[in-house]
């Protein structure tokens, strides 16, 4: 299977990063998507609305990224993505869902590196 449609998904989503556009967070997002993390030792639970505002508050900016791996099975796929964002290096660990014929992120998982 193609994970062609899937990596358009994450290029979505590292445009909204770059644009600091929430209308793209939520294209990427699920409306239920959660974004889950520690970020300067507090754990970060986030909505894809909170998300969106967080992102949109953001100045737009070059991002640095590389997409790891991709997995897809089935209707559900796994993406992880090295970026450098608001000058801290991430690694984000995306689950996706294939709903009809549409993918979008359900989870977001992030851990900054050191």
């Amino acid at each position: 299977m193609s994970s062609e449609s899937v990596n358009n998904i994450v290029e979505i989503y590292i445009d909204s990063l770059k644009e600091s556009s929430a209308e793209k967070v939520r294209q990427a997002f699920h409306p239920n998507g959660k974004v889950v993390g520690h970020l300067h030792g507090d754990f970060l639970e986030m909505s894809t609305e909170d998300f969106a505002a967080f992102v949109a508050e953001q100045e737009p900016s070059d991002i640095e990224y590389e997409i790891l791996s991709t997995v897809v099975e089935g209707t559900t796929a796994a993406v992880k993505v090295r970026d450098k964002y608001l000058g801290i290096t991430f690694l984000d660990t995306l689950s996706l869902i294939k709903i009809g014929d549409e993918w979008s992120i359900y989870n977001k998982l992030f851990n900054v590196e050191e």
